[in-house]
């Protein structure tokens, strides 16, 4: 039988800079809850919102797998490995960190916010070259779930050092679909961006998170009109 775990929006950990507004689904900086760590390799969830002009110095990160999918707005990047780009909505942007990069992320627009995830993922090797990439994602297919990470480099979407497989989608109301993992020992984290949903029959809101395993599969219904993301992976690592 699946096991879960809810995770409220409500009770994410909260972070107010002034200039950027963060919820932590996961302990982080100043937020520790030992009850919420990780979520099998799923090691940071933070749903960031970034003032105009305002944005990250640079900093460093080693041996972990760093994705930002932006929600609204766009964000200038720059890193150690040269990279100098601009990630937006409709986007997905990954850094394998492996031995050491340096990078920052500042919004460069100074009238509107910058909305955006910031998820890292605990490698399956460690100490690899640094490497980045982004991509566009595809946000117009509805009712259908869209791969946007996985383990492999020449499948859908961007990929990383880990056995783990992203969806997003967007489903009208009513919508329902089976959701089939690709590994039998992974799990599943369900992060609704709007709308609401139910998961197995679980009633999820904006910004709930829920996370199940010990299944092969599970059933998601759109309450309303919602967009949501998918994370599958090892429980084990």
């Amino acid at each position: 039988m699946a096991q879960t775990v809810l995770h409220p929006a409500n009770t994410r950990g909260a972070a107010d800079h002034g200039w950027l507004k963060s919820f932590h689904s996961f302990s982080f900086a100043g937020y520790y809850n030992p009850e919420r760590i990780h979520f099998g390799a799923l090691r940071v969830l933070n749903d960031d919102f970034v003032t105009g002009g305002m944005g990250f110095g640079e900093h460093p990160h080693d041996n972990m797998e760093i994705i930002s999918i932006p929600l609204e707005g766009e964000l200038q990047h720059k890193d150690s490995m040269g990279n100098v780009a601009t990630i937006k909505a409709g986007e997905i942007q990954v850094m394998s960190a492996g031995t050491g990069i340096y990078h920052s992320e500042y919004n460069s627009d100074p009238n509107h916010p910058a909305k955006f995830l910031q998820i890292w993922v605990f490698p399956n090797q460690r100490n690899v070259a640094p490497r980045y990439d982004q991509i566009n994602i595809d946000k117009d297919t509805r009712n259908e779930f869209i791969q946007i990470l996985s383990p492999n480099a020449d499948d859908a979407g961007v990929w990383i050092y880990q056995d783990a497989w992203f969806n997003l989608a967007n489903f009208d109301k009513s919508t329902s679909r089976t959701y089939t993992l690709n590994k039998k020992e992974n799990g599943v984290y369900v992060f609704v961006l709007s709308g609401r949903l139910e998961v197995n029959g679980q009633p999820l809101a904006i910004r709930d998170g829920l996370g199940i395993w010990d299944t092969d599969s599970f059933e998601v219904k759109a309450a309303e009109n919602a967009e949501f993301l998918l994370m599958e992976v090892p429980m084990k690592f």
